[in-house]
């Protein structure tokens, strides 16, 4: 049973505890008592911070979107933006989705499919990054935002979707993930060069 004299933990501290939980279990398996119980908590404190379970999901997306603005607002202040762009894809790609993330992000990812309010957001999660992405573009490049957005959207697009390719499918224990990971990678620094050709191209 939840300790009741015990300090109520805050918003990411609850997210950090039930993240197992919520996992293991998915959207649907996941009840709200036994995610109250991860987090050591009474369901109607529980409820308190998370009234519904597509308010966690949001919480998730929401956390890990400034955590991706952190890292995209790093790459706008490097003094090599796209070679920092590169190391922080790989990054997200060999770690946060290899041995951190990706069974969560998996079953949000799924969810999407099925539940129109999660689909919704994860949208809005993949608009912003499209966007940020376009934004390191134009920097980079010296274009106007809106001859960024013409000449690279498309771009943009395709490193998010395969990100999100990568974290549903999570396929490091399937045979070949090694070679497949590494094509993932060159594909990603494939699509970063034709920036930088145009890079080299525009810039005064």
């Amino acid at each position: 049973m939840p300790d009741s004299s015990a300090p109520v933990p805050r918003g990411d501290e609850i997210l950090d505890q039930i993240r197992g939980t919520f996992a293991g279990k998915g959207f649907d398996g996941a009840s709200m008592q036994d995610l109250a119980r991860a987090a050591g908590m009474s369901v109607g404190n529980f409820y308190r911070y998370f009234p519904s379970k597509a308010a966690i999901v949001e919480a998730i997306v929401r956390r890990d979107l400034e955590s991706v603005q952190h890292d995209f607002a790093e790459v706008v202040s490097s003094p090599d933006p796209m070679s920092r762009l590169r190391e922080i894809l790989r990054y997200r790609i060999e770690v946060k989705l290899c041995k951190e993330d990706a069974p969560l992000w998996a079953e949000i990812t799924a969810m999407a499919h099925r539940n129109p309010e999660i689909c919704a957001i994860c949208d809005r999660m993949e608009q912003e990054i499209r966007t940020a992405f376009l934004g390191i573009f134009s920097r980079v490049t010296a274009l106007s935002p809106a001859e960024a957005e013409h000449r690279f959207a498309a771009h943009a697009a395709f490193l998010v979707m395969l990100v999100r390719a990568w974290a549903l499918d999570w396929p490091q224990k399937r045979a070949g993930a090694h070679e497949l990971k590494s094509l993932l990678l060159r594909t990603i620094d494939a699509t970063l060069d034709e920036v930088t050709v145009c890079e080299a191209n525009c810039l005064p």
